[in-house]
Order: structure tokens, then C-alpha cells, then sequence
């Protein structure tokens, strides 16, 4: 099955926010529009889409530097649609991305990958990736007072 990527648009909004949602993290059209447009200029949303023309995945992906680290490339979120998956969308969509970093002349990717998604975790294995580590996420919730923390 032949694969085309291209960056995502805000047109794409309804379909990305459908592919969010069956990762996981649902969210709205305006949702995604507004975090697209927060994207820009910062990382890229690849969207793949089938030999019919129709949306069956995304990737996003960010560069990342820190102190610790030598620079690298966050695959933050990767989806293939529930019908498209093993059609190759997901390897066509991690390729693109691994593309996108050499481009950035940044030589690693980083995923980060929920304990519980065993089928990723063997995607990623098969694709050259290595685990490194487990660990836990912290999150606090901050209240936002006009507009700022």
C-alpha cells in the first residue's frame, strides 16, 4: 500500500482531532487548530493518508534541547487510524519524522510510550528504536490568571 505524507493544515482539523481521540486524548477541531498554529514554526504535524486520498494517521514530532542532552527530536504523538493499522502508515509516518530530524541536523528521536501499549512498544522495536528507561509522569494542574501562570 503506497502511503503520502504531507504537513498537516488546519483544514485537517476534524480528522486530526478523530485520530487524537482514538490515541487517547480526545479533543475539538478548534482544539487542534489552536495547538497547530502553537506548533508552527516549532515542530511539525505529518499526516498520511491512503492510496483512496483518505486521512489514516499523524505524527508530531518537536525538537527538543536541553541542558542534560545533546539535542533531539520528541515524537510526541504518533496514531494510526484503527482500520489502517499494519498497512505500513505507522513505518511510513516514523520514517517521515526520522526524514524531518536529519533535516533539523539533529541526529536522535526520543518516543515516549504508555507502559500499557505493548503494540507500539513492539513497533517501535521493530523499527530500530531501543528502550532506554521506564518512568513515572507528574503532572500539577496550574489556575491561569489572565492568560498567565
Amino acid at each position: 500500500m503506497v502511503i503520502r505524507i504531507r504537513e498537516a493544515t488546519s483544514a485537517d482539523a476534524e480528522t486530526l482531532a478523530l485520530l487524537s481521540g482514538q490515541l487517547g486524548y480526545p479533543a475539538d477541531a478548534p482544539a487542534i487548530v489552536r495547538r497547530l498554529a502553537t506548533i508552527a514554526g516549532r515542530g511539525v504535524v505529518l499526516v498520511a493518508f491512503d492510496p483512496q486520498g483518505k486521512a489514516c494517521g499523524f505524527a508530531h514530532a518537536e525538537p527538543r534541547h536541553l541542558l542534560i542532552a545533546e539535542p533531539f527530536v520528541e515524537l510526541s504523538a504518533l496514531v494510526v487510524s484503527e482500520n489502517a493499522r499494519g498497512s505500513g502508515a505507522g513505518a511510513t509516518l516514523l520514517a517521515a519524522v526520522e526524514a524531518w530530524t536529519r533535516e533539523q541536523g539533529i541526529a536522535g528521536v526520543r518516543v515516549r510510550s504508555n507502559v500499557l501499549r505493548e503494540r507500539a512498544h513492539r513497533f517501535y522495536l521493530r523499527e530500530g528504536y531501543v528502550e532506554k528507561k521506564r518512568q513515572a509522569v507528574f503532572l500539577k494542574q496550574l489556575h491561569i490568571m489572565d492568560g498567565k501562570a
